[in-house]
């Protein structure tokens, strides 16, 4: 099992059930719902009010826009990264916080490696379900990877 850095930097167990299709669907046990936006767009309305927390995952080449208007109301958006080479969802990561205003809880997830928590965290994710052959201490130590320093005779 993948482990998780939730938002909290802490090592711990995912509470979301990652739905695939409308077939988990009918059948979901769990209470916190990560669903493709796919899905979640056209079962959104008949999960509302449910004593479950809905969340969205985009893969890289979904358009974030369609999650503007119920974006408050999203306990989790994670960004798929099919590969580590993919860098599309830093770019998502980005819209999110910053056009959309979301204030949630931001996971990468997918092909999430050691090397990338800390460029993640500076586009503004705030969790991270790691590789299954990842290090969580390793990735928590990851965030600290970096210093900014002026450099000598410059301001940058």
């Amino acid at each position: 099992m993948a482990a998780l850095i939730n938002r909290h930097g802490l090592v711990a167990a995912d509470p979301w059930q990652r739905i695939a299709d409308a077939a988990e669907l009918a059948v979901a046990p769990g209470r916190h719902l990560l669903l493709p936006l796919p899905l979640w767009t056209a079962h959104r309305q008949a999960l509302a009010g449910r004593d479950r927390a809905l969340g969205v995952w985009l893969r890289p080449d979904d358009e974030p826009a369609v999650l503007r208007t119920a974006i408050a109301t999203l306990a989790l958006i994670a960004v798929d990264f099919p590969c580590f080479t993919d860098g599309r969802g830093y770019s998502l990561g980005k819209l999110i916080r910053e056009r959309y205003g979301y204030a949630g809880d931001l996971r990468a997830i997918g092909d999430i490696l050691r090397d990338q928590v800390y460029f993640l965290s500076k586009c503004g994710f705030s969790s991270f379900a790691l590789r299954a052959d990842q290090s969580p201490d390793e990735a928590l130590a990851a965030l600290h990877d970096y210093r900014w320093s002026p450099r000598p005779g410059g301001s940058r």
